[in-house]
C-alpha cells in the first residue's frame, strides 16, 4: 500500500535548459545541468538531441518542452557498431535506493520511424534488469515491449504519434520491479508486475534514449524517438500525467563553483580519501575533482567520493579503488612545534596548526597554564 507523499528526487523535464547546446556543456570535468551527455556520435549535439515544445506530450503541463533523440548511421560511440544516443541523469540523489519510480512519456512519429527488424533498447539500465525494447534482430516486431532481465512481460502496438506514459516501479531493497502505463492524458495504471529482478544500479547508469543493435543490410537514415515528463520520485506514485510532485534537486552548478566535500561529515581517519570507482573495460574515463583547500573545522578531514560513471562510458582503468591521502589544512598530520615555557617565550607557531597547538602556543607566550 502506498502511504507516503510523492517527492521528485531528480527532475529531467528539460525545464532548466533552453536548447540542446546547454546539454552539450556537460563533461566529466564540468558536470552541469540535469544530464550527462557523452554517448553519441561525432557530430554536433543538434544531430542527435533537440528540444522543442512540440516534442512533449501535450498532457504534460509540468514540462516546457520535450526532447527528440535521434540515431543515424553516424551515431556510433567509442568505436562500437551499434547506434546510440543516450542521456544519463546527472545527480547525487538516491535514485538507486529504496522504492522509486522512473517516469517518462515516449512516442515515435511516421517520419524517421524506427526499423522493426533491429532490436532497440530504450530507457534501459546498464545491467538491463528493466527496459523497453522495440523491433527484433532477425525478424520483425512492431510492439513496444517491457522487459525484465531480458524477458518480455508486457507489450503494446507502437503507433506513430501516440504518447505512451511509463513509470518503472523499482524496489532496489526488495529486488522487484513493476510497470505502470497509460496513453495520452490518461492516468497511469499498473499493467504488469511486480517481478523479482536483479535491481542493480550505481545511480549513473539509466540511459534515457535509444541503442539499436546492428542487423543485416541495415539502411542508412535517421530514426527519431521523443521523450517528455522525465523525472524520478519516491514516496507515493504520481499517476496523473503532467503533475509530478515538487521538491526536486536543482541541477549541479559548474565544477569551478563547487567546494569538494570539505564540509561533509568528518571521517574517522585523519586523511581524506579519494575513491575512484572500478569501471569495466568499456567504462568512461572519470576525472577526479581536486580537493578543496578550504579548511575543515576539525583536525579530521572528510572523505571525498568521485561521481560514479556509467559502466558504458569510455574506457577507463579497471584497477581497484585507489586511496589518495589528501591532508586537510587542519590535519593532525601537520608539523607540531613544542612551545617553551614562560611569558614572552620564543615559542614558534607552525604555519599549519590545530586549535590545540594554538592554545598551547598562546599559553606559552602569555605565561599562563
Amino acid at each position: 500500500m502506498l502511504t507516503s507523499h510523492p517527492e521528485i528526487i531528480w527532475d529531467g523535464r528539460f525545464n532548466d535548459v533552453t536548447s540542446s547546446a546547454d546539454i552539450a556543456e556537460w563533461s566529466f570535468a564540468n558536470p552541469v545541468g540535469s544530464y550527462q551527455y557523452y554517448i553519441h556520435g561525432p557530430g554536433p549535439v543538434t544531430d542527435y538531441v533537440n528540444l522543442d515544445s512540440s516534442f512533449k506530450n501535450p498532457a504534460d503541463t509540468a514540462s516546457n518542452q520535450g526532447v527528440k533523440i535521434t540515431i543515424d548511421e553516424t551515431a556510433k560511440w567509442n568505436g562500437q557498431t551499434m547506434l546510440r544516443t543516450e542521456l544519463i541523469p546527472e545527480t547525487k540523489a538516491a535514485i538507486n535506493k529504496g522504492k522509486v519510480y522512473y517516469h517518462f512519456s515516449i512516442k515515435t512519429a511516421a517520419e524517421n520511424a524506427p526499423t522493426t527488424t533491429n532490436e532497440h533498447q530504450v530507457a534501459f539500465f546498464e545491467s538491463h534488469f528493466t527496459e523497453l525494447k522495440y523491433g527484433a534482430s532477425g525478424s520483425s516486431n512492431t510492439k513496444l515491449q517491457w522487459h525484465v532481465g531480458g524477458v518480455s512481460k508486457w507489450d503494446v502496438e507502437l503507433v506513430a504519434d501516440e504518447w505512451h506514459n511509463v513509470a518503472y516501479e523499482i524496489d532496489f531493497d526488495a529486488g522487484s520491479v513493476a510497470f505502470w502505463h497509460s496513453t495520452g492524458s490518461d492516468e497511469l495504471k499498473q499493467t504488469a508486475g511486480p517481478f523479482d529482478a536483479s535491481t542493480s544500479s550505481n545511480g549513473a547508469d539509466w540511459h534515457l534514449g535509444v541503442l539499436r543493435l546492428p542487423g543485416n543490410a541495415d539502411k542508412d537514415g535517421a530514426e527519431d524517438w521523443f521523450f517528455s515528463g522525465v523525472y524520478i520520485e519516491d514516496g507515493e506514485l504520481t499517476t496523473k500525467i503532467g503533475s509530478g510532485a515538487a521538491g526536486a534537486e536543482k541541477p549541479a552548478a559548474p565544477a569551478s563553483s563547487k567546494v569538494a566535500s570539505s564540509a561533509a561529515p568528518a571521517a574517522t581517519s585523519s586523511k581524506a580519501v579519494v575513491e575512484t570507482p572500478v569501471a569495466s573495460s568499456s567504462a568512461a574515463a572519470v576525472e577526479t575533482p581536486a580537493a578543496s583547500t578550504t579548511a575543515v573545522a576539525s583536525s579530521v578531514a572528510a572523505p571525498i567520493k568521485t561521481p560514479a560513471a556509467s559502466s558504458s562510458a569510455a574506457a577507463a582503468s579497471s584497477a581497484a579503488p585507489v586511496e589518495t591521502p589528501v591532508v586537510s589544512a587542519t590535519s593532525s598530520a601537520a608539523p607540531v612545534a613544542k612551545p617553551t615555557a614562560g611569558a614572552g617565550s620564543d615559542a614558534v607557531l607552525p604555519e599549519e596548526f590545530t586549535i590545540n597547538q594554538f592554545v598551547a602556543w598562546l599559553k606559552a607566550k602569555t605565561g599562563k597554564n
